[in-house]
């Protein structure tokens, strides 16, 4: 949504945290592109190394055009905490929600956030169905194809999850069967064969969530679980009773930026200079400081 990174978050924070880009097993969180038509998505009020988009100043309301006059639409799929997930009533929350609600500010509109399958929210821009997409997205050279990306605004690092007492490791991974989220990049790399850097699709079985394909090793259907950092502590967390455990080092590092449609310059370069002056007066690393706690 990944092989081997370190989340270097909390302490040189441009932001660093799928369940997913690069070549063989070596990049990140949610990847992959796909070739079918976004289902209907919920629209709800809300409250994020890649080429250079050039940077200018945070527009007004008549300087950028929208899918929707005065409104900003982000795709997402709130299943990746602390990023994006549900709050208790069932609405998108989360870093990359209050980001791009700073950034619709910025640029005089409301934010509007409709909540999607993972692969649909790439579309979704892609498609000129939404205006932007955050959702803890790796910058690959397949996306690159067919979208434009922000500046990264976070590192991710992806994390083998276990249970305790596991014959798993790192070093044998490929001997295992492993879950991970349909459509990231954990998947993708994954899957790839093991001339390629990854284990196989013999090995990988893929999930709709993050959340079920914990629940996958937890009832012993798959033997680990590729997914990122922070989700991966989230999860262990929630199912303490469940003996889970994270191994010991980084699968994948990965850096996350917001994606627009392809071409759309005008937009790319206000959504780019906002987020860049939200890095510049604080207020980024403000939200980041309320989702994640330096230790």
């Amino acid at each position: 949504m990944k092989k081997m990174l370190a989340f270097a978050m909390a302490a040189a924070m441009a932001l660093s945290l799928a369940a997913c880009g690069g070549g063989g097993a070596a990049s990140s969180n949610k990847g992959g592109t796909s070739a079918s038509n976004p289902p209907a998505a919920s629209s709800t009020p809300a409250a994020s190394s890649t080429p250079a988009a050039s940077s200018t100043p945070a527009g007004t309301p008549d300087a950028v055009t929208t899918l929707e006059p005065g409104i900003l639409h982000m795709s997402t799929n709130a299943e990746f905490p602390p990023y994006e997930m549900l709050d208790d009533s069932g609405n998108p929350t989360g870093i990359d929600v209050e980001v791009a609600e700073a950034i619709a500010k910025k640029l005089g509109l409301e934010l509007k956030v409709d909540n999607m399958g993972f692969d649909a929210a790439l579309l979704a821009v892609q498609n000129g169905q939404s205006d932007i997409a955050m959702a803890g997205i790796t910058v690959n050279e397949e996306r690159l194809a067919v979208m434009d990306f922000t500046d990264s605004y976070a590192t991710g690092v992806q994390v083998v999850i276990v249970k305790e007492g596991s014959e798993v490791t790192m070093d044998n991974l490929g001997d295992f069967t492993i879950g991970t989220q349909l459509g990231t990049t954990g998947y993708i790399y994954a899957s790839y064969t093991p001339e390629n850097g990854g284990y196989g699709e013999d090995h990988v079985i893929g999930y709709e969530t993050g959340a079920v394909a914990v629940q996958a090793l937890i009832s012993g259907q798959v033997d680990a679980v590729i997914i990122d950092n922070l989700p991966a502590q989230s999860y262990v967390e929630a199912n303490a009773a469940a003996g889970l455990t994270i191994l010991e080092g980084t699968w994948v590092e990965e850096n996350y930026a917001i994606g627009v449609k392809k071409g759309n310059e005008e937009l790319l370069n206000a959504v780019n200079g906002a987020l860049n002056e939200l890095k510049a007066d604080g207020t980024f690393q403000s939200i980041v400081d309320k989702y994640i706690t330096a230790s």
